[in-house]
């Protein structure tokens, strides 16, 4: 322990996040402390089947590698145990011989055999076919083989497999022979002898190695299997999980810790599309319905009132059909008739705020990265000091200069907020003007309602939350540094304030600390309230915004890959090179390095093809390729989630192109031949059908059945409230009395019970036709039982981690 905190103290840390041994995900390197607070949130869907998520906390070390301190690890099938809480686990140590993943097919049997004397024996066969899912050593396939081995109390007999070059997925085809049992009578001379029931001891164990050559091998895991089960079974053939040796050492690891962690993980099984046309034929009707409670999708948001998370699934599916805005207009007005103050307007966490909150992050996003993404990586990297608060700065600042500072900044973000209205994306201008027209007419007599209307939303609930907390709106890979959040936060109060709506001699009373009441001061000079009030009348009126006509270039993804050269050069070498990987709804490109000028650019309406890479076209795992008019663009991404992420954004921005092809060759071409189908000509079509990419909107990247399926899930998880909710509106129907519904029932919105009833009972129809089709799928899982592991089927899994703290 003291040798621990005395490391921990010299040295940074920072904490990793992995799909068995794959790195996914790492936080910022903490500053030197034996309790750091990472604060970090990661939201990613899960590509592959996995064993394991884990969790490593290194120390930093600058002349060496990082230093493993400990690990959390949990396996798939607890993960979720600890869904939706926060929860504290204790660090293990990280044992290279417990760093395992992947798993083995075996087929093996027992023959009897006659011997030289004529009497019987017995033979055990080992067959080891392949191996899935080993892992990457040192970021690379690793040339793994394999020992089998016959082991009892008096012998240990093994064998060896060949070596395989640069894979993680090896075909070995190997057959090996040892002989388990001879007759009492036999009397040659043997280094064993092993009597009949000692079989009940032998256990055949399979290890797996990589060839490090010059080093010492790298062990990869093992699994061991008991002959006496083959007894019953003329031949066993199943495939193992590797296990850590000795199955895991068992050290204690009271001193090393412990990680606080926040875990989401939502694992759907999702039906045929044709399952859930009822359901979803009944939600996208709630706009018309007459009066919107009584509505399909106003009920889920009624009896899910705690759960925010319910109304996000519906809310991308009335966005995906085009029926978002008359459904929120028609929430909006239900809240408007129940509001009393015109100055409370929009303040509550009502069903219309929450579905217009999960809009403008899902359609706003790329809005966002346009109007604020650069100012914010200024602010960010320059890291003026800002702080204006007499009790909080440090000795030697200057409060003057830091209020010159926060002054600049706050000009910068909120110039290029009310600049941007020709970059407002349309659907939020339409929901915009809704409201605006709602607004006047509940309020005919506040000349201001109809701009308070609006920038409670776009100022107070999307611009200034999103420069408090970039991270989250994806404008910066990582929680900014605390200086760096404390100039965000005092930027964002300054905006939530200039974006309010009215006076702003009114509004400095709304600063309870004095020093924002001096610094918010300086603002009044600058015209602040026409520059509001012009955005609002811009994204709002019916007025056509001003556009100059090119469509703004909007960077959807960037990161660093490794990129296979290009080859253009007769004798260059086609080796891999990192390089940074851009793509914009324009164009692909990669640099040197980040900020540096564009190697190569290729047109996305040029792209012919993005499609995955097998790994035995270059022994590399996570690869791609883009197709376009010249050679094939081969890149490695750093691990499974990346690689699913840039398939998706290119899928999406390429998914209109009129050269799409139709087919594409999952290997490379290579010694005069194309590796996968064999055809010698470069030019040859496709061996395999291209991805299809249905869906129909780039900024709404929504998978419908999905959807709905989660909506099934809420709705089945509160089936009480819904029956609570159905018998509510039997008895209003029969019994019209004055108050005794009202207080028993007043957790539901219920306008017109008969109505709202009809739609009740269409909904536990709809739902109980599901259940049955799950209960099918279940029964037909149940019958075959282990045989899933012998086959790749898709998985959807969502997991987000939070707050991580140790």
């Amino acid at each position: 322990n003291k040798l621990l905190l005395s490391l921990l103290l010299d040295l940074c840390t920072f904490c990793t996040i992995s799909l068995d041994q794959e790195e996914v995900f790492r936080t910022k390197v903490f500053d030197k402390s034996v309790s750091p607070f990472y604060g970090e949130d990661f939201y990613f869907e899960i590509p592959r089947p996995f064993q394991c998520l884990s969790f490593y906390v290194y120390a930093k070390s600058v002349f060496q590698r990082d230093l493993p301190v400990g690990k959390v690890s949990i396996r798939k099938d607890d993960l979720c145990k600890y869904s939706g809480k926060e929860h504290w686990f204790s660090l293990h140590p990280v044992d290279p011989n417990s760093e395992v993943q992947g798993k083995v097919h075996l087929e093996m049997r027992l023959n009897e055999v006659i011997t030289e004397n004529g009497s019987l024996g017995q033979h055990l066969v080992v067959r080891i076919i392949e191996c899935k899912e080993l892992p990457l050593i040192s970021g690379q396939n690793c040339d793994p083989y394999a020992t089998v081995s016959l082991v009892g109390p008096a012998r240990s007999d093994q064998k060896k497999t060949k070596v395989k070059k640069k894979t993680s997925n090896p075909q070995f085809e190997e057959t090996f022979f040892f002989e388990v049992t001879r007759s009492s009578s036999y009397s040659k001379k043997s280094h064993f002898q092993v009597e009949e029931e000692d079989i009940e001891k032998l256990e055949i164990k399979v290890d797996l190695w990589n060839n490090e050559n010059l080093a010492q091998d790298v062990f990869l895991g093992e699994t061991r299997v008991p002959v006496k089960i083959l007894r019953n079974d003329h031949i066993h053939k199943a495939w193992y999980l590797l296990q850590p040796k000795g199955n895991g050492s068992k050290s204690k690891s009271d001193d090393l810790g412990s990680l606080r962690l926040k875990l989401t993980y939502i694992e759907d099984t999702v039906l045929p599309s044709a399952c859930y046309t009822p359901l979803c034929n009944l939600l996208l009707k709630s706009p018309d319905v007459k009066p919107i409670s009584a509505s399909a999708a106003h009920i889920l948001g009624d009896i899910c009132r705690e759960r925010y998370e319910a109304v996000l699934p519906m809310v991308r599916l009335l966005l995906h059909h085009n029926r978002f805005v008359p459904f929120v207009s028609a929430v909006a007005a239900l809240e408007l008739d129940n509001t009393q103050e015109a100055n409370t307007i929009f303040r509550g966490n009502s069903l219309a705020t929450r579905c217009i909150d999960d809009m403008m992050k899902i359609v706003g996003k790329n809005y966002l990265a346009v109007t604020l993404k650069p100012v914010i990586d200024e602010i960010c990297d320059s890291n003026k000091a800002c702080e204006i608060d007499p009790n909080k700065l440090k000795e030697g600042d200057n409060v003057e200069v830091n209020k010159e500072n926060l002054q600049v900044y706050v000009q910068k973000v909120f110039s290029s907020i009310t600049q941007s209205s020709s970059s407002c994306p349309p659907l939020m201008c339409d929901v915009f003007r809704s409201l605006r027209h709602l607004a006047c007419k509940r309020f005919p007599g506040d000349p201001h309602v109809q701009y308070s209307a609006v920038s409670s939303f776009v100022f107070l609930r999307f611009f200034a939350v999103a420069v408090l907390s970039p991270h989250s709106f994806q404008l910066r890979s990582h929680h900014p540094d605390p200086e760096i959040s404390r100039t965000l936060t005092l930027i964002s109060k300054t905006i939530q304030t200039l974006g309010s709506w009215g006076s702003l001699s009114k509004k400095l009373s709304s600063f309870k600390e004095t020093y924002m009441y001096d610094f918010f001061k300086s603002f009044q000079e600058d015209k602040c309230i026409e520059k509001v009030k012009k955005f609002l009348d811009e994204i709002s009126s019916n007025v056509s915004k001003e556009s100059s006509g090119l469509e703004d270039a909007v960077v959807l993804k960037e990161g660093e890959v490794q990129k296979r050269a290009q080859g253009r050069k007769r004798l260059g070498k086609r080796n891999f090179k990192k390089r940074w990987l851009r793509v914009t709804n324009r164009e692909l490109s990669y640099h040197k390095h980040k900020g540096k000028e564009a190697l190569c650019t290729i047109s996305v309406k040029n792209i012919q093809a993005v499609e995955k890479l097998d790994e035995s076209a270059f022994n590399r795992k996570n690869m791609f390729q883009v197709v376009h008019s010249e050679k094939p663009l081969y890149v490695q991404a750093g691990n499974c989630v990346e690689a699913s992420e840039w398939l998706e954004v290119l899928g999406q921005v390429t998914r209109c192109n009129e050269g799409r092809l139709a087919t594409f060759h999952p290997s490379n071409y290579t010694s005069g031949s194309w590796q996968c189908c064999k055809s010698q000509s470069n030019s040859a079509p496709g061996c395999k059908p291209c991805t299809t990419t249905m869906l129909a909107n780039l900024q709404l990247d929504i998978d419908c059945d999905r959807e709905t399926e989660r909506i099934f899930s809420f709705l089945s998880s509160n089936d009480t409230k819904l029956q609570n909710m159905e018998d509510a509106c039997a008895s209003m129907a029969v019994y019209q009395g004055p108050q005794r519904e009202q207080e028993e029932y007043s957790k539901f919105t219920i306008q017109e019970p008969k109505e709202t009833f009809q739609t009740l009972k269409q909904l536990r129809n709809i739902m109980e036709e599901l259940q049955r089709q799950h209960n099918i799928r279940n029964d037909t899982a149940a019958q075959y039982g282990i045989l899933y592991l012998m086959q790749e089927l898709p998985i959807g899994y969502c997991l987000g981690t939070s707050g991580s703290q140790w």
